[in-house]
């Protein structure tokens, strides 16, 4: 797909995944019977899509990318484990017999609830399902970015094929196509030299969405108080940030806008040529879609 890029659409997939399993009360459910918290039940289900290689608390796999307090993941791993649902082993985490289970209902839960949706008209719904389907396989299979840390959990995610045309792969290729971005978005910021704290800084500042470091703590409970102070002074170092207050210089705003111009790149640039003509249709449609699920 040559550019310009459909820039529009990135939004409305987080989006959707936000709101697909709203009214789903499996999780509810669940939670009950087994006495755990809905953080505990999502590390749970998030764990399934590791396959067998489980998971450990590296950024990027357990840790997000963008935190700075470590084991923030271990309370909800820790009450799994005694739920039975989880064990560790060698530093890395596995779902146990009784989590596959869980994880497998789960599943067999949420492709139940979509088959009782309907959104959009059929035949509307199902083009939308196989565009979006052939944008991430096109993108999972492309040569960049070269280093995948996110792409593979879109495969454990799907487990059988859904079925063609449906609410089932739409979710299975938005799903996908999130996580092929967030690869892409990785490695864009750290081609600009930057580490994924830094850049959630750099980008906060450069959307105006705080007036100090107070505000900014605010929106990032994920990051310590004195690493946010720290990660500022080190935008400030290399020009990115005004020294007086929490705003983007204009080598900053180039810097950031350069990494969205690259993710754009990476996620659009493998998408079938015929897959991006019809970008107007995904774009509309996604958010009729979006907008059925509140």
């Amino acid at each position: 797909m040559d550019p310009p890029y459909p820039t529009e659409i990135p939004p409305l997939l987080p989006e959707f995944l936000q709101r697909r399993r709203a009214k789903l009360t499996f999780a509810l459910e669940k939670t009950e019977e087994l006495g755990i918290d809905r953080a505990t039940f999502i590390f749970v289900i998030n764990l399934s899509y590791r396959g067998d290689r489980g998971a450990s608390g590296e950024p990027g796999d357990l840790m997000s990318a963008y935190a700075t307090i470590p084991d923030r993941w271990l309370p909800m791993a820790a009450a799994a484990r005694g739920a039975g649902l989880v064990e560790e082993r060698g530093a890395r985490w596995y779902l146990t017999n009784k989590g596959r289970q869980l994880a497998g209902a789960m599943h067999d839960a949420a492709r139940s609830h979509y088959a009782s949706l309907s959104p959009l008209p059929r035949n509307e719904l199902a083009e939308l399902a196989r565009l979006l389907d052939r944008a991430f396989r096109a993108g999972a299979d492309a040569p960049e970015p070269r280093v995948r840390l996110h792409t593979p959990f879109a495969f454990a995610y799907r487990g059988e094929e859904p079925p063609d045309g449906s609410f089932a792969q739409l979710d299975a290729a938005v799903y996908g196509l999130w996580q092929v971005r967030d690869d892409c978005h990785m490695t864009a910021w750290r081609g600009a030299g930057l580490n994924g704290p830094e850049v959630e800084l750099l980008t906060r500042v450069w959307r105006d969405e705080a007036t100090d470091e107070d505000g900014l703590a605010a929106l990032l409970p994920h990051q310590r108080a004195e690493d946010i102070h720290s990660g500022l002074a080190r935008l400030r170092e290399r020009g990115l940030v005004e020294p007086s207050a929490p705003r983007t210089t204009p080598q900053g705003a180039t810097t950031r806008q350069r990494i969205e111009d690259e993710t754009d790149r990476l996620f659009f640039s493998p998408w079938p040529s015929e897959v991006g003509a019809k970008a107007p249709f995904i774009a509309d449609r996604l958010a009729k879609v979006n907008a059925s699920l509140n």
